[in-house]
């Protein structure tokens, strides 16, 4: 009679650590990875911190503006030292704000271009309550080259410069926006699916090398619930967020591609996917020396610089050759 107890006890107790255990794996982990994609405000310490463009030289002006559907948004607009060859609109990375891009915008000045930064919804500065990794951030890159060509007076082109998240925000606007005439997407991704995918055998490994008792779990079912899960958060279908068919609506204006050849969080591979996807005879890709992921114009600045006063002459070029043809 005891034993038979002991047995009951012994089978209930391992049906509940089963049920623990199954729970813990396949529904807090997704729900925590989830969160920590679209929820969390941890902010990644840049050397930047506490700067302004003044800490390099520039004048600039604090603005604030709103996205399109209402979210506050705050940042600087540094004018040109002289009549503008253009605008660039930086955009910062996920966890990231606006003094990410101060070393860009510094070296733009100095190519002659006026400059905005701003920090991204739920970054920094500005409104918001969730990250969405780049979709509904690209309402606030339309909103700020609005701002750039309505309230600056802005000269054209208008070019977006994106890293990471702000490189697929930057892609998303310009296919919406006809405003944006160029892009240089630094360390983007394909898909919200792929990104999930990828950086879930990211966390994997990471969590086996510093936890042994965590299990080689399978990409099925996690990864389609932190895709399910990350997107519901965020309000959109993780099918709408494709920056290949992104690249498809942008062209034929150009897109410059960079990517970093030891990054494992966007590999090169990305990088080259999307530049077969574009059309445009001045598209350009390339791929910088270094390890970190959104890191090539610190690791490697001479060649990124190189590759972005190449591709800002190719544009201004074509540019001066279609109003000589009276071309659109």
């Amino acid at each position: 009679m005891a034993a038979g107890r002991g047995r009951k006890v012994l089978k209930w107790s391992a049906i509940v650590i089963v049920v623990i255990v199954v729970g813990f794996f396949y529904g807090f982990v997704p729900w925590f990875l989830a969160g920590i994609a679209t929820t969390s405000h941890f902010h990644f310490p840049d050397p930047n911190d506490g700067k302004t463009p003044k800490t390099y030289g520039l004048e600039f002006q604090a603005i604030e503006f709103r996205a399109s559907d209402g979210i506050g948004l705050k940042g600087w607009y540094v004018p040109a030292a002289a009549p503008a060859r253009g605008t660039i609109v930086y955009v910062h990375g996920h966890n990231r704000t606006r003094v990410e891009m101060l070393p860009e915008a510094a070296f733009g000045h100095g190519l002659g271009y006026n400059g905005l930064l701003f920090d991204l919804r739920h970054q920094g500065a500005s409104e918001g309550k969730v990250t969405s990794v780049g979709y509904w951030e690209r309402l606030d890159v339309e909103a700020a080259v609005k701002d750039a060509l309505t309230r600056e007076r802005a000269a054209r082109p208008v070019i977006v410069w994106g890293i990471s998240m702000g490189a697929a925000a930057g892609l998303l606007a310009a296919a919406d926006s006809p405003d944006v005439d160029a892009v240089i997407s630094d360390s983007a991704f394909l898909n919200f699916s792929e990104l999930i995918r990828h950086h879930y055998y990211l966390f994997r490994g990471f969590a086996r090398r510093r936890w042994w008792w965590f299990p080689t779990l399978p990409g099925f079912p996690i990864v389609d619930e932190v895709t399910y899960w990350s997107a519901w958060r965020a309000g959109f279908r993780p099918s709408d967020f494709d920056l290949e068919k992104a690249v498809d609506k942008i062209n034929p204006r150009p897109i410059l591609f960079v990517a970093v050849e030891g990054d494992q969080r966007m590999p090169p591979s990305y990088a080259r996917t999307l530049d077969a996807d574009a059309t445009s005879p001045l598209k350009q890709l390339v791929v910088l020396p270094g390890t970190r992921h959104g890191e090539g114009f610190n690791s490697a600045t001479a060649q990124y610089q190189d590759a972005v006063k190449r591709f800002l002459a190719n544009l201004e070029s074509s540019a001066q050759g279609a109003r000589a043809t009276g071309s659109p």
